[in-house]
């Protein structure tokens, strides 16, 4: 995350949907109750809406809080199947995933019979 966010060592992805109304107070609620992190420890949480084309970023850098989002025009965020209540992602896998672009393909390993 170049520019004036600070770079986190933790980016984690809260699969569920949330209500995009929420703000920086109610988001960090989530993290707590829902995810089971602490909001101000210096991770990135992501959130997402039910229609996948829009994003929400929580960062506490120390000073204070960030809340970004991001909306596609066209198509949606790919995220990962409901199972467990948050994910991480890779840093790399997050500058695909805001571009829109499929991160967890990029990172597949092909089968072990396929032979090129």
């Amino acid at each position: 995350m170049p520019g004036l966010i600070p770079c986190p060592p933790h980016i984690w992805l809260a699969v569920s949907p949330v209500d995009m109304r929420k703000g920086a107070d109610g988001l960090s609620a989530i993290v707590q109750q829902a995810l089971g992190h602490t909001p101000c420890a210096g991770s990135a949480f992501v959130f997402r809406n039910r229609a996948g084309n829009r994003l929400k970023l929580l960062l506490w850098d120390g000073n204070g809080v960030w809340l970004c989002q991001r909306r596609l025009h066209r198509g949606g965020f790919v995220w990962p199947a409901a199972g467990d209540t948050v994910f991480q992602v890779t840093g790399a896998q997050w500058h695909w995933l805001v571009a829109g672009v499929d991160w967890q393909r990029l990172s597949a390993v092909p089968p072990a019979h396929w032979q090129a």
